[in-house]
C-alpha cells in the first residue's frame, strides 16, 4: 500500500504533468513543488507551446511557487520531477534555494550530473530513482514516437 505524501505519491503527480506534455507534444517533464505536504505548484514543458528554450518544467514550477509564495527562495519545499534537471534547472533550484529535489529518471546526455555536479545550493539534499523505470519508458516512447 502506498504512503500517503511518501515520494512515490508526489512524483506520480509530476508524472501527471509529464503526461500532460506528452500529449501536448512536449518533452514530457512534469514537476511539481510541495511544501509541507501541499503542492505549490504543477508544471511540464512549454518550450514548443511558448517558443522558449528556458520554458522547462523545473524553471515554471519554480516561478509559479515563487509567486504563490510571494518570495523567491522556496527554502522549506521539496522538487519532485521525472527527469534529472538540466544545468540551466539545476541553477535555478540553487538560486531558488530549495531543500530538497527528488527526480526519476537520470539524463545521462544532458542532466546537471554530467557537467555540474556542485550546481545545486550546498543545503539541497538529491534523492534519485523515484519511479525510473515508468519515467524513462515515457521519455523513450516520446522520442521513439519522433523518429
Amino acid at each position: 500500500m502506498e504512503e500517503v505524501f511518501s515520494d512515490e505519491y508526489f512524483m506520480k503527480k509530476a508524472y501527471q504533468e509529464a503526461e500532460l506534455a506528452f500529449r501536448k507534444g512536449e518533452i514530457p517533464i512534469g514537476a511539481i513543488i510541495v511544501c509541507k505536504n501541499r503542492i505549490l505548484a504543477r508544471a511540464h514543458n512549454l518550450t514548443e507551446t511558448l517558443n522558449d528554450v528556458t520554458a522547462h518544467a523545473e524553471m515554471q514550477a519554480i516561478t509559479a511557487a515563487a509567486n504563490l509564495l510571494g518570495g523567491k527562495y522556496l527554502t522549506e519545499c521539496t522538487l519532485y520531477v521525472t527527469v534529472e534537471p538540466c544545468t540551466m534547472c539545476a541553477g535555478a533550484i540553487s538560486w531558488a534555494q530549495i531543500s530538497r529535489l527528488v527526480y526519476g529518471a537520470s539524463d545521462e546526455k544532458r542532466g546537471y550530473m554530467k557537467y555540474a555536479p556542485n550546481s545545486l545550493h550546498p543545503k539541497t539534499t538529491v534523492t534519485s530513482g523515484v519511479m525510473d523505470e515508468q519515467c524513462t519508458s515515457l521519455m523513450k516512447e516520446f522520442f521513439q514516437n519522433k523518429r
